[in-house]
């Protein structure tokens, strides 16, 4: 007995290395397809479009198993022409995650005078996207903060959909939503059906109120422009663990800007996209 428990014990080191081993390559994040310092092409396989001006694009990646390599709130550039055949680069914010193995979409809203616009406007299904990436300031660990005040104004809504879908479908982060997006039309509310699944599926820890300059007859939500009262009724008080999170046109993060300071959040409690 004492001979077969000597010799097991190579073979039970044997079996745990390997157990160690196979836990690692198990557990190891994937590496992105992006390249914070080089542009590289990813394929549009799928064009949607969702309003006279607004389009899903779903671009693959290089295998049905990658994954975009995109931290929780940050951003990629895509590089296009304009209408003048000049170059120009844009910065976007995909709606997929990580967990969206195999492909990444954007949602685009495309403005007459847009010059990215015109690109977008131009896509066809088969055409090429040249991506860099990743950018931006934005850093979230689950338990950073109890709770995120987001203002978003039109096609602001990306950022911030972002983080809301990674951070409510991580069962391990209890970490509380709101959201005030401010539109002109009911027509302009990018992702409303998205947005609105994720509020009834997650409804104890998301809110969300929209705004609009122009609502429809019967319209529940907010009317005109985003306020100070609006803030101050759907917005957790200031405090050390809350963070304001905004993204919208310059005229209203600024006018944010002034609203937030008025109700004493401070530098440290504000992020702008």
């Amino acid at each position: 007995m004492d001979f077969l428990e000597a010799n097991e014990i190579p073979i039970v080191i044997a079996v745990f290395a390997v157990a160690i081993v196979a836990f690692l390559l198990l557990s190891k994040k994937p590496k992105g397809c992006i390249d914070p310092e080089n542009f590289r092409e990813f394929k549009l396989v799928k064009r949607t479009q969702l309003s006279h001006n607004v389009a899903k694009f779903r671009f693959a990646l290089p295998k049905p198993t990658s994954v975009l390599g995109l931290p929780i709130g940050q951003h990629i550039s895509c590089r296009g022409k304009d209408s003048q055949g000049e170059e120009v680069i844009k910065p976007y914010t995909p709606t997929t995650l990580d967990s969206d193995v195999g492909y990444f979409e954007l949602v685009i809203k495309m403005y007459p005078q847009g010059r990215m616009s015109h690109h977008f406007r131009e896509m066809k299904e088969g055409d090429y996207m040249a991506v860099k990436g990743p950018k931006g300031r934005f850093k979230y660990r689950p338990g950073d903060v109890r709770a995120f005040g987001m203002i978003a104004g039109g096609s602001g809504i990306t950022p911030m959909f972002q983080v809301a879908r990674a951070i409510l479908e991580d069962e391990s982060d209890k970490t509380k939503l709101d959201l005030i997006y401010a539109n002109i039309t009911v027509d302009d509310i990018l992702l409303k059906e998205e947005i609105d699944t994720l509020a009834t599926k997650y409804a104890s820890r998301f809110k969300v109120y929209y705004v609009l300059n122009q609502p429809p007859e019967g319209w529940t939500g907010g009317v005109g422009f985003v306020t100070k009262e609006m803030i101050a009724e759907h917005f957790p008080a200031p405090a050390f663990d809350i963070k304001i999170l905004r993204c919208g046109p310059p005229p209203m993060n600024k006018a944010m800007a002034a609203h937030l300071e008025a109700l004493n959040y401070g530098p440290e409690h504000l992020f702008q996209f």
